[in-house]
C-alpha cells in the first residue's frame, strides 16, 4: 500500500472529494512529522506508537574491510505496532492459513 492508496480509501469511505482525501492523509502525515519534530512520542490508541531515539555514537568495523570506523551519533525513528493491531494482523494471517 502506498499513499495513494491511503488517499483512495479515505475517498470511498468518508465521502470526502478525492483532493479533500489528499489534504486528510497530508495534514495527518504532517502533524506526525511535526510532533516528532518536536521530540515528542507520537501514540495512536489501538495502532501504534512512534518515537524518536537517541543513539549515542560508537565504534563499528567495516565488514568488508575490517577496517574501524565511528558512527556518528543520531535519532533514530522506532515504530512500536499496540497490542490490538498485533492482534489483528496476527488473526488475518491465521485466515489466511486455514484456507
Amino acid at each position: 500500500m502506498v499513499k495513494a492508496d491511503l488517499v483512495e480509501r479515505v475517498y470511498e469511505r468518508v465521502g470526502f472529494t478525492r483532493q479533500e482525501a489528499v489534504e486528510a492523509v497530508e495534514i495527518l502525515f504532517d502533524e506526525i512529522k511535526a510532533e516528532l519534530a518536536r521530540g515528542n512520542s507520537v501514540r495512536i490508541a489501538r495502532f501504534a506508537s512512534f518515537n524518536l531515539r537517541e543513539k549515542k555514537a560508537r565504534l563499528a568495523r567495516n565488514p568488508k574491510t575490517g577496517e574501524a570506523m565511528e558512527i556518528r551519533s543520531r535519532r533514530v525513528l522506532t515504530f512500536k505496532p499496540s497490542k490490538q493491531l498485533l492482534d489483528s494482523t496476527n488473526q488475518l494471517m491465521d485466515g489466511e492459513h486455514d484456507s
